[in-house]
């Protein structure tokens, strides 16, 4: 299963790891003793001494055979996994993690590494306080199932926009309902496709809607403001863990998260300054608000970080022969955004960056799974423009430049990458995305676009997972969009709020025998609005 060493380390070994903030592994059934020093006390039940698990056990970057685990507690405490393939825990080893302190907001994770394949792992995350040793947490269970193997069908589900627009957890309405929707289809883990916080979304307690009746949110010191320190961040991805429904989605569904804007400030890029127009911040120097943004989003999240790159967030995720997943990143290499009508690829006209675009292009030709899935945070063709009040009017925030015509500015990478695919003959390509609140289905085709050279796919979208809803989109037809399909009606009223139920997911199901994938898009409820099957080239 591991190989993780069958028997304790000696005590020395095991304190020594502890002291550098290391994970050890224990035999099962040894945890106590080993911590308290083989003769501690009886173990403490006031709920005063006791470490406090409030925001919940969730797992991530599953890939293979590894995982990780992340928890938070309350105070200075050491994070201790057990798991096992049987829910009664029978046969569980027992991994002594990390210790979780101030200067990682209290966050622990640890990475689970030769695990079953194609089975489901069930684990016990307690913290133990080092003032009082006896003093343990609740435990929180969770599980997760282990990527590989061909043998079983695969279904994820991927949705984006969470508590954006001033729309926070209103328990009387059974807060992010989209969760426990999405939980009842038990897919094997969820994209989340960015905009997991509004750092730039102050949350009031009460909005009254056009009905008459109050929203009434849940509200807490960080998200009264917009977030400016790295506490005011950590704040803004704490609150979202207040919510019951995506706790319990956490404990049973890993998650693979990339960002958008909003984890820092709208429509952001690198260098900005935020002008003098937009009064509510202090700190003005965009790239400060990234780094902590960055930091709290790496501390409240299942990251496996690269030590090579600590402050990669593109990354892919091997699940075996039938499916790869690739996360973008179209945030941190970006050129400024502009009318983006640049004649020739560069810095200035940058959306993934040279590196990303890359690694993106090789990882496509070496994958060897029948299916390939791009999760983009920004979508190809729905025309996202800058209108945040301190930047010129005409910019443009996504890949298009609204013109119809050959590729310019940002669109020439996606040429270029569109392009590769053909030329290698990749197949089986498929866009998943979020970011417009609103659901949608596009179909490109070279027969109607004005850049022809590429394969035809699709691109679904999702979201708003609990947001205003906003849409539709103006299309850009550069590369051939044929939208089969729009989840909200022509000239409806913009920022719904989740009371009316336009909150949306997708799904995505991959026959294990024909290999065939099905992709849906789902409202609040489950509904399923649209449905295609997608045969797997030969």
């Amino acid at each position: 299963m591991s190989d993780a060493p069958p028997f304790p380390k000696s005590r020395r070994k095991f304190l020594y790891d502890a002291a550098l903030g290391t994970s050890a592994w224990i035999g099962a059934g040894q945890l106590a003793p080993v911590l308290a020093q083989q003769q501690g006390p009886a173990i403490v039940t006031s709920e005063r001494l006791r470490p406090q698990v409030g925001s919940g056990v969730m797992s991530g970057d599953t890939t293979r055979d590894a995982a990780i685990l992340w928890s938070r507690t309350d105070r200075p405490a050491r994070m201790v996994v057990e798991y096992s393939p049987n829910e009664n825990f029978k046969d569980a080893r027992t991994l002594v993690g990390p210790v979780a302190l101030a200067r990682s907001d209290y966050t622990a994770r640890v990475d689970l590494r030769g695990l079953p394949v194609a089975q489901r792992l069930h684990y016990r995350v307690r913290f133990q306080d080092l003032q009082h040793e006896s003093a343990w947490s609740e435990p929180l269970v969770g599980s997760l199932l282990i990527p590989g193997g061909s043998a079983r069908d695969i279904c994820f589900a991927f949705s984006g926009d969470e508590a954006g627009q001033g729309w926070g957890i209103d328990e009387s309405r059974g807060g992010f309902r989209v969760y426990e929707t999405m939980r009842r289809f038990k897919p094997d883990f969820f994209i989340h496709s960015g905009d997991q916080i509004y750092a730039d979304g102050p949350i009031q307690a009460e909005v009254k809607l056009d009905d008459g009746s109050l929203w009434r949110n849940l509200v807490t010191p960080a998200k009264s403001k917009v977030a400016e320190t790295l506490d005011d961040y950590r704040g803004n991805f704490a609150y979202n863990l207040m919510d019951a429904n995506k706790k319990r989605f956490m404990a049973e569904v890993p998650f693979l998260v990339q960002w958008d804007d909003h984890e820092v400030r709208n429509n952001w890029y690198p260098g900005q300054v935020i002008g003098a127009a937009e009064k509510r911040y202090q700190e003005r120097e965009i790239n400060l608000l990234v780094q902590r943004a960055r930091q709290a989003m790496f501390e409240y999240n299942p990251f496996r970080i690269d030590r090579a790159d600590p402050e990669r967030v593109y990354r892919s995720f091997n699940y075996g022969p039938l499916l790869e997943v690739f996360m973008l990143d179209e945030r941190s290499y970006r050129g400024a955004n502009s009318p983006n009508r640049q004649s020739k690829p560069g810095p200035d006209a940058a959306f993934l960056g040279a590196a990303q675009t890359q690694w993106i292009k090789q990882s496509l030709l070496r994958s060897r799974a029948t299916w390939k899935l791009i999760a983009s945070d920004m979508p190809i063709s729905i025309i996202v423009r800058d209108l945040n009040p301190d930047v010129p009017q005409g910019n443009f925030e996504a890949w298009t430049n609204a013109d119809d015509g050959k590729p310019a500015g940002r669109e020439l990478e996606l040429a270029q990458l569109l392009r590769f695919i053909k030329q290698h003959d990749i197949k089986n390509v498929v866009w998943v995305t979020a970011d417009v609140h609103y659901a949608s289905a596009t179909y490109y085709t070279p027969e109607k676009a004005q850049f022809t050279d590429f394969k035809p796919f699709w691109e679904f979208v999702g979201g708003p997972l609990h947001a205003g809803t906003f849409g539709p989109g103006e299309i850009d037809h550069s590369f051939g969009p044929d939208v089969r399909y729009v989840s909200v009606p022509e000239g409806m009223k913009q920022n719904r709020s989740p009371a009316d139920q336009l909150q949306f997911f997708g799904i995505g199901k991959i026959d294990a025998k024909t290999r065939a994938l099905t992709m849906s898009l789902h409202d609040v409820d489950g509904k399923n609005l649209f449905g295609v099957e997608l045969s797997p080239e030969a």
